[in-house]
């Protein structure tokens, strides 16, 4: 992983972990103990799931540049798909309250994608290789036409 999509993958986290652990104390005041711990479930899950599909994302970026976008889109559909199994098969439990979990899913995961948003506007990268651009040059001069 280069230090960009570390540094893209912390200004995700950070803020969404804050969020999770705001969700929890809130939740934990307003539902008790099953409150506190639905948000830390929901918060755990936004991050498993968008972290994964972020650093899926980046290696596909970096291997299939092609695929990008349609991996972008099949990314999006599985993490939907992931989370809505896990909402199935959750949505009787007494292990933690499902309404602090859904809200929390909710907020943790609009709080990921502003900050994956802001964090690749602020970032600096650039969209053309400076390397292969210098070795295009170079082959271009060497060869005689």
């Amino acid at each position: 992983m280069q230090s960009n999509d570390a540094r893209l993958l912390l200004h995700a986290v950070v803020p969404t972990l804050a969020a999770g652990a705001i969700a929890a104390a809130v939740s934990g005041a307003v539902a008790g103990a099953t409150g506190a711990i639905g948000a830390v479930v929901g918060t755990v899950l936004v991050v498993l799931v968008m972290g994964a599909g972020l650093v899926v994302l980046q290696q596909t970026a970096k291997k299939l540049p092609q695929l990008f976008q349609m991996m972008g889109l099949l990314l999006y559909t599985v993490q939907i798909l992931f989370v809505a199994v896990f909402l199935i098969a959750f949505k009787d439990t007494t292990l933690f309250d499902t309404k602090a979990f859904a809200f929390t899913l909710l907020a943790a995961t609009l709080v990921w994608i502003a900050a994956q948003t802001r964090g690749h506007m602020k970032a600096k990268i650039l969209y053309v290789d400076p390397d292969s651009a210098d070795a295009e040059k170079a082959e271009t001069a060497g060869s005689p036409t």
